[in-house]
């Protein structure tokens, strides 16, 4: 019996996605050709692109698995917020994409899914791709309620930029 608090489990990986949640797609080209590909893969799959971003992030797995559990914040001090979750899916480099996708669990502030994930496209452009689908699960979400799908697509775009840096700073030989 699954602890997702979502009946459609996977739906972030071939769609389409589910009616009654409000869905997020956003699209940010974050380099070219197949050494980016897989540095903006590995800073996806670690965690290392949420870290970087300026997000919590404690999982049970060092690298996106299914099954593994992970505690995203987001907040400063005690205003910082816990959104429990568990890897639902993963690809690592089928078919040109590698990526996640995680699912609410009890206690998260919505319920829904979420994925990550980057694609070498024909013509050797790297893409990395936010998809969800969401619904308020706590009274403070429910309350907040048109303002949530702007801080969610602020958000995703907060993450691409975050993962065009890190691969920009491998390109360049920089420091992490």
């Amino acid at each position: 019996m699954s602890t997702l608090s979502y009946p459609e489990a996977g739906a972030t990986r071939g769609g389409p996605l589910p009616d009654g949640y409000h869905h997020l797609r956003h699209r940010t080209r974050v380099g070219r050709g197949a050494a980016d590909f897989a540095v903006a893969g590995a800073a996806v799959t670690e965690w290392r692109m949420h870290r970087a971003s300026g997000a919590g992030v404690a999982a049970s797995a060092r690298r996106a698995e299914p099954g593994a559990s992970v505690r995203v914040s987001l907040g400063l001090g005690p205003l910082r917020l816990g959104a429990p979750c568990q890897v639902v899916w993963t690809s690592y480099g089928e078919e040109g994409r590698t990526g996640f996708a995680y699912g609410t669990l009890s206690g998260h502030p919505e319920r829904g899914e979420e994925c990550f994930v980057v694609e070498l496209a024909e013509d050797a452009t790297v893409w990395f791709t936010v998809l969800a689908f969401s619904r308020p699960a706590r009274w403070y979400t429910r309350l907040a309620g048109p303002m949530v799908p702007p801080v969610q697509r602020w958000y995703a775009r907060r993450l691409g930029r975050t993962l065009r840096r890190i691969v920009q700073e491998e390109a360049d030989g920089s420091p992490r």
